[in-house]
């Protein structure tokens, strides 16, 4: 079977790399042929994070995406990341469908809503429904999680399955603890989503007042948080294991408003494979993901934020066995390994046979 992969980045996308490349040595293993066109390359990515003009990236991804599609038929099945085109109509998705060639499109966060609830009312006139024409047209929806499987029965999808976002188990393990009387509490992510500390900042401020404590973020942007309590470490790809190993807690604050909803909880997932207690908002899969009390705390409000994260601080017993939890449900349901075997299936199932 051909496959034509269309992610949304290459490399460097957090979201293209879990949800489908890190997939692809057991796509090949079925003896698949892959073809990996992504939209946005790694500059483009770079030059996002770095706050540099990207336009040209931009109108050389939508050009290229057109060649391949050009060469469409020449494949069985096609995998898609969100939408072949943001901020363009699903003209194509519906031509796709027309002509039977079969797409199975996958979310990871609610797309939708960069439509639906768009600042600009025109944008929410033309596009508002855009991401329902996509699922709707698709053999199969795959998505992260409930709140997005609901949007896409909803959307009037023909089939839909969750598939949560995972890890590599052999990847992420339990790695080492900090220096005895300075634990660190640690939040991984980009500079783009590194505001979700913000709310924080007095619940650091306390705690560095009362406790001898580290702050870490890893990927924000340096000139968020001058004159903070909190230590900036780059990310790059081939460090961030072991950057969260260093870890004593892990934290996932988000405001709870629908797109905050509609995310994957990766930042947890990360932190639990590798044995980490963590503290998170209880919003949307949050609440699937900690078990209060047993692998980590959920935290509502600055008070309970305050209170969670000194009792973890203090007890470094208790960080032990809820980190060993967290890591046990990670290879319970989160692993690669647990997940590819069913994404196969998935594939084979929803793909028609060749004449």
């Amino acid at each position: 079977m051909r496959i034509l992969l269309l992610t949304k980045y290459d490399t460097l996308g957090a979201s293209s790399r879990l949800r489908f490349l890190q997939y692809l040595p057991f796509f090949q293993d079925k003896g698949w042929v892959i073809d990996q066109r992504p939209l946005f390359s790694n500059v483009y990515l770079n030059a996002l994070y770095s706050g540099k003009p990207r336009l040209l990236e931009v109108l050389k991804g939508y050009f290229y995406r057109m060649i391949v599609l050009l060469e469409v038929r020449k494949y069985d099945l096609i995998l898609l990341e969100k939408e072949l085109y943001p901020f363009l109509p699903a003209w194509i998705e519906r031509f796709l469908s027309w002509r039977n060639i079969p797409y199975i499109v996958d979310y990871d966060d609610a797309q939708y809503h960069r439509y639906d609830l768009n600042p600009i009312p025109l944008v929410r006139y033309l596009m508002g429904n855009k991401i329902d024409v996509v699922m709707r047209h698709a053999a199969l929806v795959i998505t992260g999680n409930q709140y997005l499987a609901d949007r896409a029965k909803a959307a009037g999808a023909r089939r839909v399955e969750i598939i949560p976002t995972v890890v590599d188990t052999n990847r992420y393990q339990p790695g080492y603890a900090s220096e005895v009387n300075k634990p660190i509490v640690g939040w991984i992510g980009t500079p783009q989503t590194s505001d979700y500390l913000s709310p924080l900042l007095p619940v650091f401020d306390r705690l560095e007042r009362d406790l001898d404590v580290r702050f870490v973020a890893v990927g924000a942007r340096p000139s968020d948080f001058k004159h903070l309590p909190i230590e900036i470490w780059p990310w790059t790809e081939k460090t961030e294991i072991d950057s969260i190993q260093r870890f004593d807690i892990g934290i996932m604050p988000l405001q709870d408003n629908p797109w905050e909803r509609g995310k994957c909880g990766y930042k947890l997932i990360q932190c639990m494979a590798c044995a980490i207690p963590v503290v998170a908002s209880p919003v949307g899969v949050n609440k699937d993901l900690v078990e209060p009390d047993i692998n980590g705390f959920l935290a509502k409000n600055e008070q309970e934020w305050y209170q969670h994260l000194r009792t973890l601080l203090l007890d470094p017993v208790k960080r032990k066995y809820m980190g060993q939890k967290g890591r046990e449900k990670i290879e319970e349901q989160y692993s690669l390994a647990k997940q590819a075997t069913r994404f196969v299936e998935l594939i084979e199932r929803f793909t028609p046979p060749s004449p």
